[in-house]
């Protein structure tokens, strides 16, 4: 949630959004691990020819306020990108999908910060969903330097 972790997430989701051909109209995933990314690609496309909204899909709906599952600027005719900070077992991204498929959105992937390669990117994509990721667990262990004796 740093000004420069979001000044180099949303550059960089929203290029894999467009190098995986997705061009969703919004973006989000459950809260509170997708928001902070979500809102980052959204900023990041402000000034592109393609605006794309952000939402939140909460763990359950409120019995108060709105008392929606999905908040935001979230429409049901939605091509829809499901973010996920770091991916496990997969259970957040699938629960995403299913709260916006039932509000009647397309969804065109998931797109998550790191995966965490513990078979959750495996659960997703066999529920029939493409798979993007900015960086790996691996990936990360090798830059990591070497702890000191």
């Amino acid at each position: 949630m740093s000004p420069e972790g979001l000044a180099v997430i949303g550059p960089l989701g929203l290029a894999a959004l467009q190098q995986a051909g997705w061009y969703p109209d919004s973006v989000g995933g459950l809260t509170l691990g997708a928001d902070p990314i979500s809102y980052a690609i959204a900023y990041a496309s402000a000034l592109t020819n393609s605006p794309i909204r952000a939402f939140t899909v909460r763990k359950e709906a409120k019995a108060h306020g709105t008392g929606k599952l999905i908040e935001g600027p979230f429409a049901a005719t939605d091509r829809v990108a499901i973010v996920e900070d770091v991916i496990t077992s997969g259970g957040s991204a699938l629960k995403a999908i299913q709260a916006v498929t039932a509000a009647g959105a397309t969804v065109v992937g998931v797109i998550a910060l790191v995966d965490r390669e513990e078979g959750g990117r495996a659960m997703i994509e066999e529920a029939g969903y493409q798979v993007v990721t900015l960086t790996t667990a691996t990936q990360i262990v090798a830059k990591m330097p070497p702890a000191s004796a």
